[in-house]
């Protein structure tokens, strides 16, 4: 099922490189620059609808698991749709409708929530792709709900001032359904380029970045004009990918990849970022990405969190367990003052519905952004992130870990001649304390000596009594809240 002349497209990256700025090497990749609207966003939505989200069983790498002998998903396909060479993963396409998919609507929601940026997901592991495409009948354009889903949000961000994101997880399909292979399911049905299945590789450790049969020149030709599709075909202000990149196969393509998109932002006069993970690009040539967790101290250098609005899954199921908002607004204060950006996954239902759950989650971030949204928009990092008892997991897959902040804990952020100052959590009695605020031994360099003219509660404007001495600056305050809660202190 070939629909398209790889070796033609193939050309036009080729020539593309060849007249941009942006040559296929790391040197040359090295000269790109963040952009000045991407640190100035902070907050993002990440969405994974797709296929998975009809047996809304387990999480999104159902399309793997029920091919998985003995494991939970594969015991329930059984017992719920049948043997898998009946009824395989791609006879739920004709269940994905989509029927109540409203990007006016999901947009308007984004909109509320103080979303900057959405990054909905392009193609999944499971290959299937949510837009039109010209490489593979497999998408969601031509089965399923038959709309192309990413060009519909698209539009809807555009006219409300949301810049457009897509992820690519395309990489990851070289190795997702080869279990399918070693039993007898539909996944062993012949299959070439351009196929749903395809390649289906079994054997290796998907972890291992060394595993073998790595990636073909085929597979990876495939994969570079898919990508080159989706961004030309949409223009994305960020692509982003899933770990699997960091396949040794993968770096010449890589290269090859971001020399194309930058290049065509050059062409087209707009600013764009690559989201990795680990160390898939070389330092400063796109933007870092930390999924489920952030840093335990601030970086010199711009990068953002992934996570999810459910601990357990980041596509709809029945069971999600949900983070408490208030959690995620500390998260999101906290990531801000290390110099990072959030970016925060729903996932909606098969019918294209977006639960109560995960609205209302992003309806309480958007009224608190509402009034306190000016300590995280285009702020920077101040001098120092914050202070407090409270330690930050560092790394990876910690979101999980219940941080209990206390009202001792505070984060920096700076704009204009403001500081401002987030107490992770209230002060039950009405008093707050900030250390690295105090009038110091002016000997000690590293304190603030700065002068403080007025401390105010942003989310009201209301100027608070306050006092400073050499152990910290008090602040008085009587709201009582859930969130966190923010001073506006004007310095210089």
């Amino acid at each position: 099922m070939i629909m398209y002349d790889l070796k033609t497209y193939l050309r036009t990256i080729d020539e593309v490189i060849s007249r941009g700025p942006f040559k296929d090497t790391w040197e040359s990749l090295s000269a790109y620059k963040v952009p000045d609207w991407y640190r100035n966003a902070k907050f993002g939505i990440f969405v994974h609808w797709g296929i998975f989200s009809v047996p809304a069983f387990g999480n999104e790498w159902y399309p793997r698991n029920m091919y998985i002998q003995d494991s939970p998903e594969y015991e329930h396909h059984i017992k719920t749709y049948g043997q898998q060479k009946d009824f395989g993963y791609k006879d739920f396409i004709p269940m994905f409708k989509g029927e109540h998919f409203d990007s006016e609507q999901w947009a308007d929601l984004f909109q509320k929530a103080g979303a900057r940026y959405v990054v909905p997901v392009a193609e999944f592991h499971d290959g299937f792709q949510m837009y039109r495409s010209e490489i593979s009948h497999w998408n969601a354009f031509e089965m399923g709900p038959k709309r192309d889903v990413l060009g519909e949000i698209s539009a809807s961000c555009q006219r409300r001032g949301i810049q457009l994101g897509a992820s690519s997880h395309r990489i990851e399909h070289w190795f997702f359904m080869g279990k399918g292979k070693e039993f007898d399911s539909d996944v062993r049905d012949p299959m070439e380029r351009g196929d749903f299945y395809w390649p289906a590789m079994p054997g290796g450790d998907p972890q291992d970045i060394y595993c073998k049969p790595e990636p073909s020149e085929e597979f990876m030709q495939d994969w570079l004009v898919r990508t080159c599709e989706l961004i030309d075909r949409y223009r994305p202000k960020i692509v982003w990918f899933d770990w699997w990149i960091q396949h040794s196969a993968c770096k010449p393509w890589l290269k090859k990849l971001a020399a194309y998109y930058y290049n065509r932002a050059v062409e087209w006069g707009v600013e764009v970022a690559i989201n990795y993970k680990h160390d898939s690009f070389l330092f400063g040539t796109a933007v870092p990405d930390v999924e489920r967790g952030q840093f335990a101290e601030i970086k010199h250098y711009f990068w953002q969190t992934d996570t999810a609005v459910a601990l357990n899954s980041w596509c709809y199921t029945a069971n999600n367990q949900f983070r408490p908002a208030p959690d995620i607004l500390r998260d999101l204060i906290d990531i801000v003052s290390k110099n990072g950006c959030l970016l925060l996954n729903i996932g909606p239902k098969a019918d294209g519905s977006i639960t109560e759950e995960d609205r209302n989650i992003l309806l309480h971030i958007g009224e608190w952004l509402k009034k306190n949204g000016e300590a995280v928009y285009g702020t920077k990092a101040w001098r120092k992130y914050g202070e407090g008892p409270t330690k930050v997991e560092d790394g990876q897959f910690s979101d999980g870990i219940k941080k209990n902040f206390t009202s001792r804990d505070f984060r920096f952020t700076t704009a204009g001649s403001c500081v401002y100052a987030t107490a992770l959590k209230c002060s039950d009695s009405g008093e707050y304390d900030i250390v690295s605020l105090g009038e110091k031994d002016a000997s000690k360099q590293a304190n603030f000596h700065g002068i403080i003219h007025k401390v105010e509660l942003l989310e009201t404007g209301e100027a608070l009594k306050w006092s400073r001495d050499e152990e910290a600056l008090h602040i008085k305050c009587g709201i009582k809240s859930e969130d966190p809660v923010v001073f506006r202190l004007y310095v210089e």
